[in-house]
Formats: structure tokens, sequence, C-alpha cells
């Protein structure tokens, strides 16, 4: 209890005292404990200890005072260092975010290249296999250049399918990218090969590449067969010489009969449903489409070219190629042969026409130029050939004493020669109008000059025994000619006797003067006293001067021969 109550005052007093800190409780504890005598003696013992320490303090300050300086130092030192080590931690709490930073990237960094090594490794391991891949183009090449299409292809569809199973794949899309521009060549080269001269079979082959490539719709493959075909047929046609017609006609005859039949007969078997009787109904008769066009092409060049051809044996024959032609055709369709005839007929009457003229024209030249004087009768004896049964048609020798009338026949002669080859039923009235034109501008042409000329006593008998001889033989003759060209053609001639009618008048009022008279051996056939035959030439024969007809010296050179010479120029 009174421990109790000790304690309690003990406390009391201890926090009353100011300076009763925690550290000081055990001597205040001890205060409280000693007497009033001992309390008054308290400050001198503690000043006598505290001079006391304060000596030792001194004592050992003194004895070693290097220690103190050092650690004085050490303490100066110690500061500066924490205070240095401050400021580094202030920087380094600055540049943690930093370096948290550029962990963060390292171990991003570090993920990515791990991620590259590891794809690398794979790349590594399927080394072999990836280069197999990207050789592709390049191998595809190469069988294009070499021709092996099978193989080609087969490539093209592995690639194809990589394709389509790896669309985000760059590798596999480049690669297939340039699988495609090898695939334009080709394209390029089967359409190239479809331009050159191949049989049934490697079109087929052609046709079955073209149908895997699938870049052409079943129309359009189609279209695109006939457009290589007849461009093929463009270039064989251009290597031919256009410059010689009946050559150019012939080349392209011959091209069309060959290669135009095959075009057809491949179509067809290519494309099998497309039968003989429907291409019209088939694709809106893509085939009947080109091989009309072909047709018509055909026509229009014959129908610029027959104009060229100036010989009626060449015009023959290219009508028989084109008929042979027509009918080859005509197996798969295209017989042509009723196109034909109004071709041939303009260029028959284009060619006779034209040969008329030139006729006529021969006839005016020599006329004007013409020399008045006498020739030598010239005559042939019969020959024993038994002439009624021949068929030429010998101009009477009669009409070298007349060179106009002579180069006038052997115009027409020229023209029925030319005529005969080819001879079109159909023209037989127009081309006997087109004679009749010739002999009314001959006899034309005679009356003009009797009007515009004027000529001496013996150089008008000579006139007047021309213009007889024109009537009398020049008339008949080209009768005759047309009518062995045309049975029945020398009475469409003979009905136009009037074309002469304005001669015989001016020979009415001339027949005063004594005419010569034709030496003729009844039929209009005569034969020279040398014993030789005019010259004949496809069954019409031409008047030809001789340089024999004076042989015997009984006329003067001068006059005559200069004549001859005329005659011979003509």
């Amino acid at each position: 209890m009174e421990f109790d109550n000790a304690a309690e005052d003990t406390s009391a007093v201890g926090s009353l005292l100011p300076l009763a800190a925690a550290s000081q409780q055990p001597y205040v504890s001890e205060l409280l404990s000693f007497t009033l005598d001992r309390l008054h003696k308290e400050p001198e013992l503690l000043r006598v200890d505290a001079e006391r320490i304060r000596r030792q303090m001194q004592e050992v300050a003194v004895g070693n005072y290097r220690a103190f300086i050092a650690a004085a130092d050490a303490l100066l030192a110690i500061r500066e260092e924490v205070s240095s080590i401050d400021k580094h931690l202030e920087s380094l709490i600055d540049e943690i975010p930093k370096l948290t930073s550029g962990c963060t990237e390292f171990l991003e960094s570090a993920e990515q290249i791990l991620e590259k090594r590891k794809l690398n490794q794979t790349l590594l391991a399927n080394h072999s296999t990836l280069f197999d891949l990207l050789e592709i183009p390049q191998l595809m090449d190469t069988c294009v250049r070499n021709g092996n299409f099978d193989e080609a292809l087969d490539l093209e569809a592995f690639v194809g399918k990589l394709s389509t199973m790896h669309p985000k794949l760059p590798v596999i899309q480049a690669l297939a990218a340039e699988v495609r521009q090898t695939t334009q060549s080709l394209l390029s080269q089967l359409l190239l090969k479809l331009r050159s001269n191949i049989q049934l079979p490697e079109c087929l082959r052609i046709i079955g590449y073209l149908r895997r490539i699938g870049v052409f719709s079943e129309y359009e493959m189609r279209l695109q067969f006939l457009r290589c075909r007849e461009s093929w047929l463009t270039g064989i046609l251009e290597d031919l010489d256009q410059r010689n017609a009946y050559e150019y006609l012939k080349g392209m005859i011959n091209c069309h009969r060959m290669h135009l039949f095959d075009v057809v007969n491949q179509y067809r078997a290519i494309f099998a449903d497309d039968t003989s009787g429907s291409e019209e109904n088939y694709d809106g008769g893509l085939l009947f489409s080109w091989a009309m066009h072909q047709i018509t092409s055909h026509l229009k060049t014959l129908k610029i070219m027959l104009p060229k051809i100036t010989e009626g044996g060449s015009l023959s024959n290219i009508l028989d190629q084109c008929m042979y032609c027509a009918m080859g055709l005509g197996w798969v369709g295209l017989d042509f042969r009723g196109l034909l005839p109004p071709l041939f007929e303009e260029a028959v009457l284009n060619l006779f026409s034209k040969n008329m003229s030139t006729a006529v024209e021969n006839f005016q030249l020599v006329l004007d130029s013409h020399r008045w004087v006498p020739l030598p009768s010239v005559g042939f004896p019969a020959s024993s050939v038994g002439e009624e049964t021949q068929e030429e048609v010998t101009p009477p020798s009669y009409l070298m004493e007349h060179p106009p009338i002579a180069v006038f026949v052997n115009g027409v002669s020229a023209a029925m020669n030319e005529l005969r080859p080819c001879a079109p039923i159909s023209l037989k009235h127009v081309l006997a109008q087109e004679l009749i034109k010739g002999l009314r501008a001959v006899s034309d042409s005679l009356l003009r000059y009797n009007t515009t000329r004027m000529l001496r006593d013996n150089e008008s008998g000579l006139f007047f025994s021309l213009c007889r001889a024109f009537i009398e033989v020049a008339y008949p003759h080209c009768t005759t000619c047309f009518g062995r060209c045309y049975p029945g053609g020398a009475a469409l001639i003979m009905d136009a006797k009037n074309l002469y009618e304005g001669v015989s008048r001016l020979l009415t009022v001339s027949s005063s003067r004594e005419l010569p008279k034709p030496v003729s051996n009844g039929d209009g056939k005569s034969v020279a006293e040398n014993g030789q035959l005019p010259s004949v030439e496809n069954g019409v024969a031409s008047v030809e001067q001789t340089e024999d007809a004076n042989t015997d010296g009984k006329e003067q050179k001068s006059p005559t021969s200069q004549a001859d010479e005329k005659f011979g120029d003509a």
C-alpha cells in the first residue's frame, strides 16, 4: 500500500519536472530516493563529476586528437559524399522511368528477334522446298520456250492452288504474279502457233491448252481461232507478188482452195457442236459469217485484179481454177460458183472493149500516116489441106494491099483470139455490139477522112479501093471470126449492115471510077504465091506483111517498100 503510494508520488513529481525526459527518468527516480541532505550535496557532486569528466575529456582529446581530426575529416567527407549520393539518387530517380521504358523496348525487340530467329530456323529447315517454289517461274518460262506446254500449265495450276490456299503470303502472291506474266507469254506463243501452217492434231492440242489456261470464254476462243487462222491466210496472200495479176490470182485461189477448206474442217472438228447445217444458227453464225467474209474478200480481190489481166487464155485459166476452188469448197458449204459469172463477164467485156478500142486507134493512126501509093498485089496458091474443115479463119491476102484495114483486121483478130478461150454466152449480144461499134468507128473514120482530106485522082482511087475492101472483105471476115467465137453470132453482125451505109453511098457516088477487084478464092480464104500460109494464132489468123512480096523486082522499091515498112511497123 505504501509502496503504491510512493510510486504514485514519484510519478506525480516526475510529471511536474520539465526536464524529466524518458532518458532521465532513472536519475529522477534516484533523486527522489535521496534525503534532503543528500539532495543539498547533489549539485556539488554533480559539479565535481562534471569537472572530472571534463578533465578526462580533455585528456582523451589531447591524447587522441588525431583520431578526432580524422573523424572530423571523415565526417566532413561523409557529409559531402552523402550530398553527392543524394544528388545522384535524385538523377537516378529521374532516369528510372527511362530505364523502365528501355527495358520494355528491349524485351519487345528481343521477342521480335526471337520470332525472326524462329522464322529463320524454319526457313533454313525448309530451304530446299522454298528454293523449288521460287524457281517455278523460271522453270515455267523454260518449259514455254521449249514447247513443253503441258508441264508449264501444270506448274501454273500448282501456283494457282498455292495462291488460293495462302492469299495473305506476299511471297506466294509475288510468285503468282510472275507466273501470270509467264502465262501471258505462253498464251502469245499458242496464238502465234495458230497463225502458222499447222494441221488438225496440233490445232486440237493448242485449243486444249487455251481451255486449260481459261483466259477466253468458249465464244471468244472460237472467235480467236478464226482470227488467228485468218491472219495466217492473210500472211500467205501478202507474200504473193501483186505486180503480176495472173500469178497473184493463181496463188490466192490455190491458197483459198487448200487452206480455207482446211480451216473450216478444223473448226468443225475442234468445236464439234457446230454441225454443217447449223453454223448460221449457233453463236450468231460465227463460222458462217467468217466464211462469208473470206468468200467476199476473195470475190473483191477477183473484181480488182481481173481487169489487170490482158490475155484471154489467162482469164480462162483463172476461171477454171476458180470453178475448181469453188467446187472443192462446196464440200464444206462454200460453193460460190454462182457468184463468178458476173465478175468474169465484166473482165471479158472490158478486155474485148479494150482490144477493139486499140484496133480502132491503130487503124486511125495508120490511116492518118498512110501514103497513098499502089502496092503490089499479093496472092497465095491454094493449099492441099481441106480448108473447109479447118477451124482457122485466114484473113484474105487482098487486105495486105491496104495497110490501115490490115491493121484493123489484125486488131480484131487479136481481140477474137483473146475472146475465144473465155467467151461467156451471156455476153454474145453485148460483144456483138462492141464489134459493131468498132466497125462503125472505122466506117466513120473513113467518111471523116474523105471529108477532111484533099486527095488526087490516083489517091482517091486507092482510098475508094480501101473502102471497098472494108465493106467486101474486112466486114465479112470480122463477121466470120465472131461467128467462130459464138455459134450464130455472125447473124448478129450481118444484121448491122447499116453501119457502113455512108461508105456504100460514097462508093456509089464514085462508081464512075474503076476500082481494083479483090482476089478471093470464093470462101474468103486466100493463099500466097510463094506457097506459104499466113500465120494462125489460136484459131484466128492475122494478116502479116512479108518482105518477099516484091521478089520479082517488077515494081520500083521506093514507094512500095516504104508503105510495106509502115505496115510492118504497125
